[in-house]
């Protein structure tokens, strides 16, 4: 949406200019405006922030808040994903043309000293982890993608947590919603008290762990056995980036998940909808949740129950009818709306 700003209004629907914002308050607040009135700010068009009013084509109604809002978040996480894939690229040509360079003096391996490092094996990449610790001052942020957190996971990383605590660095974590449920995780937060905050999401990127925004370390392949260490400036930037980004959307785990407004309907089987909704199988919906395939389903049983749709294309419908194809609204979707 952002993307179809005109040369006279250069801006998306989250930063609307002064007077589109006093044309589309206008409209929420009578319903409509005439088309006329609408004329000086075509953006509020383009953004389809207003549309023909069907039954009289000299006026315009204005697109509720929430909607804007779906679309907003929908096109926030697809730019998230692709700039991720993006950068996935780069890594791999970046380290695919490292090792062609020359052996560099003293006989150090093309890939010791770069920017990008593949850590190849559990032990190594444990060391290098240990070593990112002990250099760290200030702050780390991680995204803990997945659902409820094993105990031998938290209890993996649990040393390097305490040596942090003690020297005052501060920690910032992301979870998916499914993580709140594990009490492995609620006995970690317990133990590290005030030096972890920790918030989550529907969904999250994948494992992503920053030390004092100057090293980062993510998966290079999908069992984890390999890593990339990455200090290259421009890639830690980016992903700091993208982790603020998550952060503002997330909800704190102090805070309980809000409500769906639909009777029967969990903020997770909301979250299942709206996947529903993108056209995605129950094994891709389940993935990004952090749940099971079984639980997933039982969720789109129970949905099916409560919008009584008998077949997944009339699940498909209901699920439009009543409004539950966007991504559930957070507390900062909450405050984009009040900027609009």
């Amino acid at each position: 949406m952002a993307g179809h700003a005109t040369e006279e209004h250069p801006h998306g629907a989250d930063r609307l200019c002064g007077p589109g914002d006093r044309v589309y308050s206008l409209a929420l607040s009578r319903g409509r405006v005439p088309r006329a009135e609408a004329e000086p700010v075509p953006c509020l068009l383009d953004l389809a922030l207003l549309h023909p009013d069907p039954d009289d084509m000299d006026w315009l109604v204005p697109t509720s808040p929430q909607e804007v809002m779906s679309r907003l978040l929908r096109e926030l996480y697809d730019d998230v994903t692709e700039s991720r894939r993006r950068v996935g690229s780069a890594v791999t040509a970046f380290d695919r043309y490292a090792g062609l360079g020359r052996e560099p003096a003293g006989g150090a391996t093309p890939a010791e000293g770069t920017a990008i490092r593949v850590l190849d094996g559990l032990s190594r990449i444990q060391a290098a982890m240990d070593a990112a610790t002990e250099a760290c001052t200030t702050e780390v942020l991680t995204v803990q993608p997945g659902g409820i957190r094993r105990e031998a996971e938290l209890t993996e990383g649990l040393h390097r947590a305490l040596e942090l605590r003690g020297r005052g660095v501060r920690m910032r974590d992301l979870y998916t919603h499914v993580a709140r449920h594990g009490q492995g995780l609620l006995t970690y937060l317990e133990l590290m008290g005030d030096a972890v905050e920790a918030r989550s999401l529907d969904e999250v990127i994948d494992r992503l762990i920053l030390f004092d925004r100057t090293v980062a370390f993510i998966p290079a392949n999908t069992d984890r056995t390999m890593a990339l260490e990455l200090r290259h400036p421009a890639l830690v930037e980016y992903l700091v980036t993208v982790f603020e980004r998550l952060w503002r959307l997330a909800i704190p785990l102090t805070a309980p998940l809000p409500d769906t407004g639909i009777e029967g309907i969990s903020h997770r089987e909301r979250s299942i909808a709206a996947l529903l909704a993108e056209g995605h199988q129950d094994a891709v919906i389940a993935e990004r949740l952090g749940i099971s395939v079984r639980t997933c389903r039982a969720h789109i049983a129970r949905l099916s129950e409560t919008l009584g749709a008998t077949s997944r294309t009339q699940l498909g419908v209901r699920i439009a009818q009543a409004g539950l194809e966007g991504p559930p609204r957070t507390a900062a979707a909450a405050g984009l709306d009040r900027e609009l």
